[in-house]
């Protein structure tokens, strides 16, 4: 009896592989595909940075102690509960049963695994390094969800103030304005200008509530779900966000901290600085910063000019960043400059990140405070006008 799962189109593909193989089935069940897990989006199952940690790390053990990638996916497959993640590490097996590279099913899902993810596990089954590789992999993954949970946790109370303080606003002008601005109506007041613009205001938002909050919601999931990522969805946003100097200094140092990273990575695990710097060029996620290293590689160092000179040319890189990667390439350790910079950078984007929420808090608390007091005058000065006819 031999039990196993095959990769095919059709149920028809699967019996011909079986008799090729001398093989008589007695039964053939249909496993989800991992495309089918992906299809289900934001409300099923997916990969997340807690997954891919635990299967780098599960990954970089067993090889240490000497078991075969075949059996470590095995076992894996038998531990993990979560579906997509399961049918994933099928597809693996069933790739590495073929005869094909590791590297190919995580090239498949971009969606989930980085170019940078991917070139480093190419890198290190190449090179018989996917012990190291793996370690790299789990400690940089710890690092990213690290400083995505810092910045969440930084930004949870601003967040709460601006939605709760909005959604106090709109339901107040939306319901209690225009029942106040027809009682000023019936005792025939003329009110200031200002206060005819936010009686008008809140008659218009009472009218339409109920599509104004369709629209919200549907704005909100579109942008979130679709627009963002799409490229031209993502240009409009990062050049918003480079339009707010306190935004833009987190930014700009979170894009270089992630170059820096990735560059490192990738030149440890043995990639030509040329193939590094196009595939950390996608990885920034800056534009500016893209850009200039697409420069760097296609218009220096491919043409002869030395990595420091060329990083030199780029005004976009602060000075240390570029002195630095100079004084390592003398040295023949760029990639060790390049890890002191992603460290140095990620104490950075702490500091920079205390500065966004000590700047965020009083502005948002001045907004609020303008906004409730212009509602407030527009109330009040009427209400001395009805005094007043007494």
């Amino acid at each position: 009896m031999v039990e196993g799962n095959l990769e095919a189109q059709h149920p028809s593909e699967v019996l011909e592989q079986l008799a090729m193989g001398g093989l008589r089935p007695i039964s053939i069940k249909a496993i989800r595909s991992f495309d089918t897990e992906r299809r289900k989006g934001l409300f099923g199952s997916t990969i997340t940075v807690v997954d891919k940690v635990f299967l780098t790390k599960y990954l970089a053990l067993m090889l240490r102690v000497g078991t075969d990638l075949f059996q470590a996916i095995n076992i894996l497959i038998a531990d993990f509960d979560k579906p997509a993640v399961k049918s994933f590490l099928i597809e693996v097996r069933t790739t590495l049963e073929k005869g094909k590279p590791f590297y190919v099913t995580f090239a498949k899902y971009p969606d989930f695994f980085s170019p940078v993810f991917v070139s480093l596990i190419k890198a290190g089954e190449a090179s018989g390094n996917l012990e190291n590789i793996f370690n790299d992999l789990s400690f940089a993954l710890e690092k990213e969800r690290e400083l995505r949970s810092r910045i969440k946790a930084a930004l949870v109370y601003p967040v709460i103030l601006l939605v709760a303080s909005m959604l106090v606003m709109f339901f107040l002008v939306a319901i209690a304005l225009p029942k106040i601005s027809a009682v000023f109506e019936t005792a025939g007041i003329d009110p200031p200008f200002f206060s005819k613009v936010v009686f008008w205001i809140g008659d218009f938002l009472g009218g339409n509530l109920i599509l104004i909050l369709v629209l919200m919601v549907g704005g909100g999931i579109f942008s979130t779900v679709y627009f963002r990522k799409t490229s031209v969805g993502r240009i409009l946003i990062a050049r918003a966000s480079h339009r707010i100097p306190v935004l833009k200094n987190v930014l700009k140092r979170i894009a270089l901290q992630r170059f820096a990273s990735t560059l490192s990575s990738l030149m440890k695990a043995g990639l030509p600085i040329l193939e590094s710097l196009e595939i950390s060029a996608d990885a920034v996620g800056d534009e500016e910063i893209k850009s200039a290293l697409l420069r760097v590689s296609r218009e220096g160092i491919a043409k002869g000019v030395t990595i420091g000179e060329a990083f030199k040319r780029e005004e976009v890189f602060p000075r240390v960043v570029t002195n630095l990667i100079a004084i390592g390439e003398r040295a023949g350790h760029v990639e060790d400059i390049l890890k002191t910079l992603s460290d140095f950078y990620e104490t950075e984007i702490d500091a920079s990140i205390k500065t966004l929420v000590a700047f965020l808090e009083p502005m948002l608390l001045l907004f609020i405070g303008i906004t409730i007091g212009t509602i407030a005058l527009s109330v009040i000065v009427p209400v001395y006008q009805l005094i007043g006819k007494f």
